[in-house]
Parts: structure tokens; C-alpha cells; sequence
């Protein structure tokens, strides 16, 4: 007889620990067949040969219910077991199984109430039990600790656990690990929802200050948008609860992105901003920080502090927030994923991030999916994110939930990344904290992404001006007449006399009256705590824009640079295309070729990795560039290894991070930019694959890097790369829409600028770190430029020049000749020139390059039209629509600066509704127009 029959014939029955024993023994078999001892593979590969089916709990239990039913010779003859109660324990496990898969469906957690059918998978009888098996004795596994129930018990146990006021969604997970520790911790102990009256207390406190603030804010400031957090109250006992939990967990900080509702109470009851100022700025009597002109309304607003926890100081960062909801969370991530580079190697453990959803948006906005999809790639991750959904049940005013989205819950988009998710009653606090520490310990021992459904509803409409009974009607009479969560919990404490009536209006009272006096009313904010990364932003404040930087290197720090990115590991073997650039990028080194753009990028980004600034670029194609260019990242043509050049400079380099991205633009830019705002020294740059793919990430270029520091004074330095230029691939493969961002520029917001030079894009860059401000950079890089025979420069332009926001004609013109000159930007440049070098009939026609579009360079510009005296005739000259690119935006520089005498004109394609045409050989009749145009005044060119 086998070894598997001898231990069962041992025991008393399956019932016992032994199953619990021998099902966790088999799934270590299915995961790794060595993992378990010999005889025990054989037996479980017999079992799992013969077996008819899989069930996805107790596998060993179900598959011997099985066999006896095939080979009642073979089990039957087991001490105490039947073909009858061997079916029943099996009926026993599905039933079991299935309530943690659907009890989640059927729990009581809305607090409005809701009609549910209990399916017919939950149903005793669709196992074929009757009313006399619920008196009979099965094994349980771990329910309660307890091996061995009643079947009555076993369903009421299942019941408490996964149809009460927490709904639990996690049988999704792939990884059964992770299934097994969500069940430990839901089935372990009854004891789970206990907490101590001190607990309960300070709870109920909690609540009285959510509470408290609306109510003080509807009467001192009366009809004024607050968004309140009314009928979401627990949200404050959560983020209490998971910050405290956080600090015992050795977590030093929290950034936290949530769009406006419930914002205020955020502030002030958990970061502990102070009443008065927010009262002020009600009042509209707040000053302004500084740098901000434009400001934003307060529930936009961010903020930070630190609060105590048993673990130490947590420092919280509370994201500015547009009204563009969800699009804070890539930001969010962003700006989590620098603090943790800035902390070292155990920073996922030390810092997280924190996100606030509302319902109809977490379903809705696809930034969502985007930042979800970012959350376990090596560019992205953050080691796992805390999303808090507070499920009104309703979006702005969405009558009906089959409007609002076409899934069961509003969070089950997280279940691509096979988040659990806690749908928990928010009238239920108690199960409330429960939740919340489930998650904050998930979150901290598996680095991935958890979700908590808190479901609740919203008191008022969706600003205080607004009446939803208007197209609520049935949902709004149950929520006027449904008792607050605070008031519910101050009468079960009352009932269960841990506290006094007398307590609880004392608790308000006195609340308010901290309130009056303009208290912090949070935790202790701890003032003398210093967060030390707040002053590294300092020496950027107020910074004149036209302070000249050093952007040269010496010839021997280029050639040093040059060289260690040609060494390679051991067997690294190139593609021959590669290596053909790698050789070539030898000579430029030498000085036997002109230096071409990609030798010139990668030398910048080096240059300032040896001064120690760190350099972090991604987008969808940025290792080798879209357009063959770049080769910062190697790929072993033998094993397609891949080797970074860049990381192996020198001991005290600076961090270099190089990725491909996913397929996002609004993620991954939302990324960048949160980075950004939180590492001044790091050249961070994100490149679209196309320049008008940035279409994608409008919100944030809108929202957040052109208007971020006017807003919130948050400073930037984000770079974008944006391939432009007119090479008659069609409408979506042309134009980076320049016209958008120079409709953006104010008050000396962004840079634009279009350089057309190995040497330029290697002053650049350089530039944006060597200066002593940070301002968002946009660059129209090129595409046909990346190899144009004429775009190359010298080693002397790196090592002893500039950048120069305008370049002057560089032919022998001369200058008391010269009656027109065509000012233009980007690869056009190129064709006028190789079409005037062409004829002598164009002696007259000056070219120059604006290089720089905003801040316009009005100096510099003045300086070039000076050097001819004889001229009469401005020529601005684009490739793009005359409804786009630079001529609406930047003619009015143009006139400012030039004399009355001269006479400004426009050479471009005629206006369109689409960036360009899609037939090749229509864009090479407008491109010769467009040339003739600027330098014949004809576009027949005569």
C-alpha cells in the first residue's frame, strides 16, 4: 500500500489538519513537482494524471473525492470514510471556495442598503445538502482557526467573513501565495474587527472631526464650493489609520494625489493645516506664496507636514490637484519613484504612494488604466500603490450606474494588475480600520497595488449649490433621512458604554471650539522636524533668466566621455549597423569626421553624468531613438543582452536611467513630471515617438508643466523631445503643433526652442541643468536632420562655444547687398539654404535661424537685422500651416522689434485643418513653393 494511503490510514479523517497538511504539500508540488519528497511527487502525479477536473480550492480533498468515486478500492477502504461523506467534503470545499469568489457579490456593505439574490452557487442545497447535513461535522481548513464546524456554522462563519460589511475580491490573483495569505488574514481569527475602547474612542474622534469641519465651514462660510466630504467621513479614520501603520512599518514618507472632494478635510485634519488659513483663504484675504501669480482655488491646493507616528516622523506630501481628477495619479507616481531613487535601495519600503479616487472617475478616466499598466514595469514601479475609492455610488449627476460604466464595480479595472480590492461599508469604521490595515500590510509585504472600495455616498450635490434630487430623487430621500456615520457610531459606543452621551457632545463642542480659535486640529504636527529636500529648490527661486551658463567641456573630458562609451563587455557583439555608428562616432572623437547629432546627444547626457547631475530618459522607443539615432542602449546581437554605456563612465557618476516605455503618453509624461518637480538636479526628459503624439498628454502640458509654477509655484525642468519636421509622412507623423505650446508661453513659463545642430542640442541640454533656474524645456527635435549632411558640427562648437537662440546667415553674403532676409526655424532651414547656394540671382537674401522661440530672443533679433543696412523685406518663412506653427504666435516679436521701414511677410503653406498632406508628392510641390516662396516672393519662383 502507498505511503499516501499508510499516512491517511494513520490519521482519523480528511477532516482533521491533515488535509489543510496535504493540500498545502500538493500546491508546492504543482509550483515545483521537486519541491516535495519522491514518493509524494509520484502519488500527486497519479492524482493529477487521473483526475477528471481542477477546482481552484483544495485541490487534494476534491481530486480523492474523485478517485473514491472512480476507485472505491482504493479510498473507500479508508478508516471512516464513505463514497458519500467523501463527496460531501468535497461539496464541503466548493462551497467554501465559492463564497471567497462571490460572497463579495451579496455583503451587506452600502450604507443606503441595496436588495440582493443570493446565488445559487451560495446555496446549501446546490451541493445536495439538506437541512439534517447542517448539523454534520466538516473540515474547515482555517476558518476561525478552528479545523472542524457544523456545516450551520461553517456558512455562518462564511457568511460574517465575506458577506458582512467587507466585500473582498482576490481569487483573480494568479499567485496562490498571495491568495493564501488574503485568506490567513480574512479567515484567521473572529477576533479580527475587535479593537480596544481606547481605539474606539479616538475613532469616534476621528469622525467628529470629519464631521466637524463641514459643518463648521456651511455655517461660517455659507454657500461658498467646498466639496465636501459629507456622507464620506471615513475617508479621515483611514488615511489616519494607514499613515500610523505606515510609520510602524519604518515608511518615512507618503505623497497622497486626490482630486477635490474632500480635500479640505484632508488638509486639515490630516496633514494639520491650520483652520485660520484655510478660513483666510475663504475669506480671500491669503497672500499668495511665492512665484505664484495666477494662484488656484483652495481645493486645488497642495500641501505637506510631518506627523508622528510609533515608528517615527512620516512626512506627508499632498499633491496640487487641477479638476481634471485622476490625471494627479502618473504624477503622483512620479514624484514617489524619485524620493525613493533619492533613498536608496530600500526606498520602495520607505516611501509609498497614496491615491484618492472618486467612483465614477477611478471607472472613467483612462489615466487610470495607464498608471495601473506603469505599476510593475522597471521604469514605472513604485512598489505598490494604496488606492482609496470613495464610492459615492455616483458620478456627477449619473442617474443610473449602467450610464457610469459597463462593469459590476467602479474598481474593477484593477484587476488587470490582479489588485485586491475591500469593498467595506463606510458606515461600518470598524471594519473601516480593518480594512485599512489589511491593505497598508499587503501593500508593504507584496510591493504591489491594493484597493480599497469605500462605500459611502455624498450628502450634499456635487458642489454645495447643487440639488441631486433633481435626478436622484429615490437615492436622496434615503440619504436625508439616514443617519450620519458619526452619529451611528457615537450610538453604538453609547450602547456599548464606552462612552457616555455626555462624552460625545463634549467631543464636538470641543472640537468646534478648537476650530473658532483656529487650532490645528489633526494629530500634532510636528514643527521642529526639517523635511531637507525642500531647500535644494532654493538657489532656483527668483533667478534672472538671462544669466549666461557655462555649458562648454575640454577636449580631453569629450574624448574621455567618448571613449568610455565605446567599451563594451566581453562577447558584446554589435549589429553591423550599430557598430558601423559606434566606429564612426570614433572618428568624430578624433576629429576625422564632423560630429553628427547622436554623437553630440549622448556626449551631453555624459558630460553632465561626470559633473554628477543624474540623467533619466524615457519614452516608447528612447534606447536606440525612433529614428536609429541615439544607440544608448546596446542590444548583444548573441543573446540580446542589453549594456548601457552611459552607467559605466566613472566611479562618482551620476544615476542614469534609460527605458522604453509603454504605449502611453499621458502616464508616462505625468510620470516624468512628478519626477521632475521632486529632482531639480536630474536632466529628466520624456520623447514622444512622434512630436504629435503628444496629443495624448494635452492635460498635462496644459494643467501642470506650463502653468504649474504661476499656479502652485512648483518648479520644473522636465524636458520634452518632440520629432518635427515636414518629411511628407502624413498628417500625424509631421507637426509636434508648435502653435499649441507658444500659445502656452507667459510670464517666462517655458522654453520653445528648435535647434537645427549636433552643437545646439549638446548646448541644450547642457544648459538646462547648468542654469540657475528650472523652467519646463520643449524641443521640436528633428527627424531628416538626425543625418542631413549639411546639420554636423565641429568638436571646437562643443568645447568652446554656446547655445545660441539665433544663428545668423553663415555664408559670405555681403552685407550692403542684402535687401531681404528670411527668418526661419527647424529643418526648413536646410532646403532654403541648398536651394539659394544654387543660384547667384539670391545674393540678396540673407538666412537666419531663430533657434530659440520663447522667451523670444528680442536682443539678439535686433543685432541680426542691424547687419544690413539696405534692408527692406522681413521674410518669415515655416513649413507648417499658416494657421499653426510659429507665425501667429510670434509675428507680433517680429513687428515689436523691427523697423516701420521694413516690411514683414509670411511663406508657408496656406491654412488647413489637417498638420499636413498624405500624398508624398503633393508635399514635395508645397515644400518647393514654400522655399520659392520665401526666397523669390514667388512660389514659382521666379
Amino acid at each position: 500500500m502507498s505511503e499516501l494511503l499508510k499516512f491517511f490510514q494513520n490519521s482519523s479523517s480528511l477532516y482533521g489538519s491533515n488535509a489543510s497538511f496535504i493540500e498545502d504539500l500538493y500546491e508546492h508540488y504543482l509550483n515545483d513537482p521537486e519541491s516535495v519528497d519522491a514518493s509524494w511527487q509520484k502519488e500527486f502525479h497519479d492524482i493529477h494524471q487521473n483526475a477528471g477536473y481542477e477546482t481552484p480550492h483544495s485541490p487534494v480533498v476534491e481530486r480523492f473525492a474523485q478517485l473514491a468515486i472512480k476507485s472505491p478500492n482504493r479510498l473507500v477502504q479508508l478508516q471512516g470514510f464513505t463514497e458519500e461523506t467523501v463527496k460531501k467534503q468535497s461539496a464541503v470545499a466548493r462551497l467554501i471556495n465559492h463564497y471567497r469568489v462571490r460572497g463579495h457579490q451579496i455583503a451587506q456593505n452600502n450604507p443606503l442598503g441595496k436588495t440582493t439574490v443570493i446565488p445559487a452557487d451560495l446555496e446549501p442545497a446546490y451541493y445536495g445538502f439538506s437541512e439534517p447535513d447542517m448539523n454534520t461535522m466538516f473540515d474547515t481548513g482555517i476558518i476561525y482557526g478552528v479545523d472542524r464546524m457544523v456545516l450551520r456554522d461553517i456558512i455562518a462563519s462564511l457568511k460574517n467573513i465575506y458577506c458582512g460589511s467587507i466585500g473582498s475580491e482576490y481569487m483573480h490573483i494568479v499567485d496562490s501565495n498571495i491568495r493564501r495569505w488574503i485568506i490567513n488574514r480574512l479567515e484567521s481569527s473572529r477576533t479580527n474587527l475587535v479593537i480596544n475602547a481606547e481605539k474606539k474612542y479616538f475613532l469616534l474622534k476621528l469622525l467628529t472631526a470629519a464631521e466637524g469641519i463641514e459643518s463648521h465651514l456651511q455655517n461660517k462660510f455659507v454657500g461658498q464650493k467646498r466639496f465636501s466630504l459629507e456622507g464620506s467621513e471615513s475617508l479621515i479614520p483611514v488615511l489616519d489609520e494607514l499613515i500610523q501603520n505606515a510609520g510602524t512599518k519604518g515608511v518615512k514618507e507618503i505623497v497622497i494625489g486626490m482630486a477635490h472632494r474632500g480635500r479640505l478635510n484632508v488638509l486639515i485634519n490630516i496633514l494639520g493645516k491650520s483652520p485660520a488659513s484655510l478660513f483666510d483663504e475663504f475669506a480671500g484675504i491669503s497672500t499668495p506664496n511665492p512665484g505664484v501669480s495666477s494662484g488656484d482655488v483652495k481645493y486645488h491646493m497642495g500641501f505637506s507636514s510631518d506627523v508622528a507616528t510609533p515608528g517615527g516622523a512620516v512626512h506627508l506630501t499632498l499633491a496640487f490637484n487641477p479638476s481634471h481628477l485622476e490625471i494627479i495619479n502618473p504624477v503622483v507616481e512620479g514624484s514617489v519613484k524619485a524620493r525613493q531613487d533619492r533613498a536608496g535601495k530600500d526606498g520602495i519600503h520607505t516611501v509609498i504612494p497614496v491615491l484618492i479616487h472618486g467612483d465614477a472617475a477611478f471607472s472613467g478616466q483612462g489615466i487610470v488604466m495607464e498608471t495601473l499598466n506603469m505599476s510593475q514595469t522597471r521604469a514605472f514601479s513604485t512598489g505598490g500603490t494604496v488606492h482609496i475609492v470613495i464610492n459615492n455610488q455616483i458620478g456627477f449627476t449619473t442617474s443610473n450606474p449602467q450610464d457610469a460604466r459597463s462593469t459590476l464595480y467602479c474598481t474593477d479595472v484593477a484587476g488587470m494588475v490582479q489588485a485586491p480590492v475591500f469593498h467595506v461599508n463606510g458606515d461600518d469604521p470598524e471594519a473601516v480600520l480593518f480594512v485599512t490595515k489589511l491593505a497598508i500590510d499587503y501593500r508593504m509585504t507584496f510591493n504591489k497595488d491594493v484597493v480599497i472600495d469605500l462605500i459611502c455616498y455624498r450628502r450634499l450635490g456635487h458642489n454645495e449649490a447643487d440639488e441631486p434630487a433633481t435626478t436622484q430623487p429615490i437615492m436622496y430621500k434615503k440619504i436625508r433621512n439616514h443617519k450620519t456615520t458619526r452619529k451611528l457610531y457615537a450610538e453604538k459606543l453609547i450602547n456599548e458604554t464606552v462612552i457616555s452621551l455626555e462624552q460625545s457632545i463634549d467631543l464636538e463642542q470641543d472640537y468646534q471650539k478648537r476650530l473658532d480659535a483656529g487650532h490645528i486640529v489633526s494629530r500634532p504636527v510636528l514643527a521642529d522636524t526639517e523635511y531637507l529636500y525642500t531647500a535644494q529648490w532654493n538657489e532656483f527661486l527668483n533667478k534672472d533668466w538671462d544669466i549666461a551658463s557655462d555649458t562648454t567641456v575640454t577636449m580631453e573630458r569629450l574624448r574621455f566621455c567618448n571613449e568610455r562609451l565605446q567599451r563594451l563587455p566581453v562577447g558584446f557583439e554589435l549589429h553591423p549597423r550599430v557598430a558601423k555608428v559606434m566606429e564612426n562616432r570614433r572618428k568624430m572623437a578624433a576629429g576625422a569626421m564632423p560630429i553628427d547629432w547622436g554623437f553630440a546627444e549622448n556626449i551631453a547626457y555624459a558630460t553632465l553624468l561626470m559633473e554628477q547631475y543624474d540623467v533619466r530618459l524615457t519614452g516608447q522607443d528612447v534606447g536606440r531613438g525612433t529614428f536609429v539615432h541615439r544607440h544608448a542602449v546596446l542590444h548583444n546581437q548573441l543573446n540580446n543582452k542589453t549594456y548601457t554605456p552611459l552607467r559605466y563612465l566613472g566611479k562618482d557618476q551620476g544615476r542614469v536611467q534609460i527605458y522604453d516605455s509603454l504605449l502611453s503618453e499621458a502616464g508616462v509624461l505625468g510620470f516624468e513630471y512628478g519626477y521632475s518637480t521632486t529632482m531639480p538636479n536630474s536632466l529628466v526628459i520624456w520623447e514622444a515617438q512622434f512630436g504629435d503624439f503628444a496629443n495624448g498628454a494635452q492635460v498635462l502640458i496644459d494643467q501642470f508643466i506650463s502653468s504649474g509654477e504661476t499656479k502652485w509655484g512648483r518648479l520644473c525642468g522636465l524636458v520634452m523631445l518632440l520629432p518635427h519636421g515636414y518629411e511628407g509622412q502624413g498628417p500625424e507623423h509631421s507637426s509636434a503643433r508648435l502653435e499649441r505650446y507658444l500659445q502656452l508661453c507667459a510670464e517666462h513659463n517655458i522654453q520653445v526652442c528648435t535647434p537645427t545642430t549636433p552643437a545646439q542640442i549638446f548646448h541644450l541640454l547642457r544648459r538646462q541643468m547648468r542654469r540657475c533656474f528650472r523652467k519646463p524645456l520643449i524641443i521640436m527635435s528633428p527627424k531628416s536632420l538626425l543625418r542631413h549632411k549639411l546639420a554636423v558640427s565641429t568638436l571646437e562648437e562643443l568645447t568652446e562655444g554656446q547655445f545660441q537662440p539665433i544663428i545668423g546667415e553663415q555664408d559670405a553674403l555681403a552685407a550692403e547687398q542684402v535687401t531681404r532676409i528670411v527668418f526661419c526655424g527647424g529643418k526648413v532651414y536646410y532646403d532654403l539654404l541648398e536651394e539659394r547656394r544654387q543660384s547667384d540671382a539670391l545674393a540678396h537674401v540673407a538666412i537666419a535661424r531663430i533657434e530659440q522661440l520663447y522667451p523670444f530672443p528680442d536682443v539678439l533679433f535686433k543685432a541680426e537685422i542691424a547687419k544690413y543696412p539696405q534692408l527692406h523685406d522681413f521674410i518669415w518663412c515655416q513649413e507648417e500651416p499658416k494657421n499653426q506653427g510659429a507665425w501667429y504666435q510670434s509675428r507680433h516679436h517680429f513687428t515689436d522689434n523691427l523697423p516701420a521701414t521694413i516690411r514683414v511677410t509670411y511663406a508657408g503653406r496656406e491654412a488647413s485643418a489637417s498638420p499636413a498632406v498624405g500624398k508624398f508628392h503633393i508635399h514635395i510641390e508645397q515644400q518647393k513653393a514654400v522655399v520659392q516662396s520665401a526666397l523669390y516672393g514667388d512660389p514659382s519662383g521666379n
